[in-house]
């Protein structure tokens, strides 16, 4: 083997700015988190889909909101043609249902899985590549689409282990109808994004922005501002109360008194209606809180609006988001499509759940390790590893002949669950020795039984 080239510049190994590698603790932690998910859109009726990373510019641009725009990667490809990354997965989706509906039919249930990007200022839990993990339903307006996202939210973080959690709900019709009082149509969007920024920005931020940015004049805002803050001046009762259910039917009776006389609010709050009553008749897990500080920042929201916040850790932010988009896929079709879906900011989510973990996470999915002694072994180990896989027991075998103990610290690292001891002398006996990492306990069997006692294992919690 001939000598490394010490002369060579040598490239620093790094990562980009908003960017990240997984270990694989973290992988398999993700793997696991969309298992669940997707596990819970197929029991609903969601089937997958996939779109290209890339569209061509025009199909992304001012489809979002101005922010998104700003945050698009966007350049031209070898060919000259002006094109953009996807910013998230409910764009590109009005734009694959528009050019193939004739073939999807309609409703049409989906869900995707698959990387975004946007150029914003990374922080806790937020990258500028990230993963969604989204549903939507397609060609319907009825409400019961908006209950099953809502149902589906909740199923979705009782999946992954996640016991409190709150699903705060609102509805842009309300929004737009009390702006229709107020004479502020015309500048809905800024409202409506600073009404967004209500939880980072605070009361008195988000009312200079509506001056500001939108020209509401003092009396408008002091609306705007007792709006939204209907949600936080009635007591928020604990999951599953009867007062939770009592607190909400206040909150929907104040914002109707606001946007009476809006068609368009009104139809708003009758819609709102319907989501809490069918998320109480299907008593869901977690709670739903009806909340008029929820807004949604993209422009393309219609109606009831989803987020989602961890109870034990509210400020990492929504989790999962959404909410109903009646008129997105009009600029690529005349063929009326409206949609509801929400989808699972992954990376968010998961950097909350390591944040709660009580345990670390193992860096392999196989939970028995194979250890080796000496090389008349080696057929054994192969016989006996290729047994376990094939009763579906994730099976490593440890490739080199090291010592014992240095073995049982390359398992433990990895965390495996059980190692397989089988020296010279269990081989003699037919035997191997099970020896589970947590508590070093170890327990010696014949080896046709091998299988049934790791698989019995298996099925009890680790000691």
């Amino acid at each position: 083997m001939s000598a490394p080239d010490v002369s060579r510049d040598i490239v620093q190994p790094r990562t980009l700015k908003g960017f990240r590698d997984f270990l694989p603790e973290a992988a398999i932690a993700r793997e696991r988190l969309i298992a669940a998910t997707v596990d819970v859109y197929r029991r609903y009726g969601f089937s997958p889909i996939d779109t290209p990373a890339l569209e061509y510019t025009e199909v992304l641009l001012g489809k979002g909101s101005d922010e998104s725009d700003k945050q698009m990667y966007r350049f031209d490809d070898p060919g000259g043609r002006d094109v953009a990354m996807r910013f998230d997965l409910t764009v590109p989706l009005a734009r694959f249902v528009a050019q193939h509906v004739g073939a999807l039919g309609t409703p049409f249930k989906r869900y995707h899985v698959g990387p975004v990007w946007r150029g914003e200022s990374p922080q806790r839990g937020r990258y500028r590549e990230f993963l969604q993990c989204d549903f939507d339903t397609i060609g319907t307006e009825s409400t019961m689409a908006d209950i099953e996202t809502a149902l589906v939210i909740a199923d979705v973080f009782a999946a992954v282990g996640v016991e409190r959690f709150t699903v705060r709900v609102n509805n842009r019709k309300v929004l737009s109808g009390l702006l229709e009082r107020l004479g502020l149509t015309d500048q809905s969007a800024a409202v409506l994004r600073a009404i967004d920024k209500l939880p980072k920005i605070g009361d008195d931020a988000m009312a200079d922005e509506l001056r500001t940015q939108a020209g509401a004049t003092a009396a408008q805002t002091d609306h705007i501002l007792r709006f939204v803050g209907f949600g936080a001046d009635v007591q928020s009762p604990g999951h599953g109360s009867a007062a939770l259910d009592e607190r909400n039917t206040a909150v929907i009776t104040a914002m109707a008194d606001l946007v009476a006389g809006s068609v368009l609010g009104e139809r708003g709050v009758a819609e709102l209606d319907d989501v809490r009553t069918g998320v109480q008749a299907a008593t869901a897990p977690g709670r739903l809180v009806i909340d008029p500080a929820i807004a949604r920042g993209l422009d393309y929201y219609t109606g009831t609006v989803f987020e989602t916040f961890l109870d034990e850790l509210p400020d990492i932010g929504s989790c999962m988001s959404g909410g109903r988009y009646d008129d997105l896929a009009s600029v690529y079709t005349k063929q009326r499509l409206p949609g509801v879906g929400a989808s699972l900011g992954v990376d968010r989510l998961l950097a909350a759940l390591e944040e709660l973990a009580d345990e670390p996470q193992p860096a392999t999915w196989a939970p028995v390790l194979v250890t080796r002694f000496d090389a008349e072994g080696t057929m054994e180990t192969v016989r006996m590893a290729a047994e376990l896989r094939r009763a579906g027991i994730g099976t490593e075998v440890y490739p080199d002949l090291r010592k014992l103990g240095t073995q049982l610290k390359y398992a433990d690292r990895r965390g495996h669950r059980f190692a397989l001891i089988a020296g010279p002398e269990e081989r003699a006996a037919a035997s191997v020795q099970i020896k589970e990492l947590s508590s070093g306990d170890a327990t010696t069997v014949d080896r046709t039984d091998l299988v049934t006692a790791l698989q019995r294992r298996l099925e009890s919690p680790p000691r």
